[in-house]
């Protein structure tokens, strides 16, 4: 597994992968005002652009997913979320967690963070266990959180500290 930094050139390679992913990654991704923009060369276009602390998951040289850091904040926070998705068929083989700990070190080496949170459906055991081997610890039950198929969904709040 390796990281890198997303490029423009990676939006259509990102659209045949979420397009392929689509019943998979609803599962757990909020409604938009707009539900086909992650699955449109625009909308991944667009979300590239407005990311500057997001990269690709490699399998290889394959894009297998994609991982980003946001809502990053200075002083006094000096925290940021993070979140990620990886193809369901390279689901289970250590991408996600691998990815979840290059990217925290983008966090605390180069944007000196001291937070860095995440939040996963409470059903989603497989993203939960991503996060336990990364250190996170569980913060606690946000009761109807997003609003996810048109259900609002309940999520657990996790959290890791750059000395954790």
């Amino acid at each position: 597994m390796e990281l890198r930094p997303l490029q423009r050139a990676d939006a259509r390679p990102i659209l045949h992968l979420r397009l392929a992913n689509r019943p998979y990654l609803e599962r757990t991704e909020p409604d938009r005002d707009d539900p086909d923009a992650r699955y449109t060369l625009a909308g991944i276009e667009g979300w590239i652009t407005r990311h500057e602390r997001a990269f690709v998951i490699l399998d290889g040289a394959e894009i297998a997913g994609t991982i980003s850091i946001f809502n990053v904040t200075g002083r006094p926070l000096s925290s940021g979320m993070i979140g990620y998705w990886v193809d369901e068929a390279r689901a289970g083989r250590g991408l996600a967690t691998a990815a979840v700990a290059a990217v925290l070190e983008v966090a605390w080496r180069e944007l000196g963070l001291h937070r860095v949170e995440a939040g996963t459906r409470a059903d989603n055991r497989a993203s939960q266990r991503v996060l336990e081997k990364n250190g996170f610890t569980r913060v606690g039950l946000l009761r109807r959180h997003l609003l996810i198929g048109g259900e609002w969904v309940d999520h657990v709040l996790w959290e890791k500290l750059e000395d954790d």
